[in-house]
């Protein structure tokens, strides 16, 4: 028992969003050294398998790998930003402890939005309400003339409104296709429907939010 409940305070750590990349972070200057040879990282697949073996880094690495994308696609989705990484927290927390029930049926990170899409309804059914942040960070920029800061910041409102008009289903289709580039048999996997359903729901989002954006 003490053996469990420390294991799942250690989860809990490897969970934590408690680092930040920069585009513009810079790495200290290194003695030229001899090259090594590539080393090939390890699959999800294998890091999954040495996390319930006992590695502890193989977590790590799964959040270091995929809490980037899971971000974007909760803040797509509707993630209030104050809010975003406690349900990326949350995601990853539920992912690691159903992982026995992964069975490769779908991409790892599939899955772990699929989550994430369900632990941002729970989220919204507490707070009883929704916010749609916008898909592209770089609309957020602050760079540029006033007018082009102006001009983006109208594309991020409509956006957002657009995103906040379709269904669920809609959304969570459109943005697994546009924002991840999954194939429309993963979507289908990933939601529990059909790949043609999918694609359905993926015309009738773009054309609900070319009507917003013109």
């Amino acid at each position: 028992m003490q053996g469990r409940h420390a294991r799942q305070g250690r989860l809990y750590r490897h969970c934590r969003l408690n680092f930040t990349v920069s585009p513009t972070s810079t790495v200290p200057s290194m003695p030229p050294a001899e090259p090594l040879a590539a080393v090939p990282s390890p699959t999800d697949a294998a890091l999954i398998t040495a996390w319930q073996g006992g590695d502890e880094q193989a977590a790590a690495e799964l959040v270091r790998r995929h809490a980037r994308a899971l971000a974007r696609f909760l803040a797509g989705a509707g993630a209030p930003e104050p809010d975003l990484d406690d349900v990326v927290q949350e995601t990853f927390i539920r992912a690691f402890r159903a992982v026995g029930t992964f069975r490769g049926q779908c991409r790892f990170r599939t899955w772990l939005l699929t989550i994430g899409g369900n632990v941002l309804k729970d989220a919204h059914r507490r707070a009883k309400r929704t916010r749609v942040v916008p898909l592209a960070d770089d609309l957020r920029s602050t760079d540029g003339d006033p007018h082009e800061r102006a001009v983006a910041a109208e594309a991020e409102r409509r956006l957002g409104d657009g995103l906040g008009r379709l269904t669920r289903m809609q959304r969570e289709v459109f943005l697994l296709r546009a924002q991840q580039g999954l194939e429309y048999d993963e979507i289908a996997a990933a939601l529990g429907t059909t790949p043609g359903a999918a694609r359905v729901h993926y015309h009738h989002a773009v054309r609900r939010l070319k009507e917003c954006l013109t």
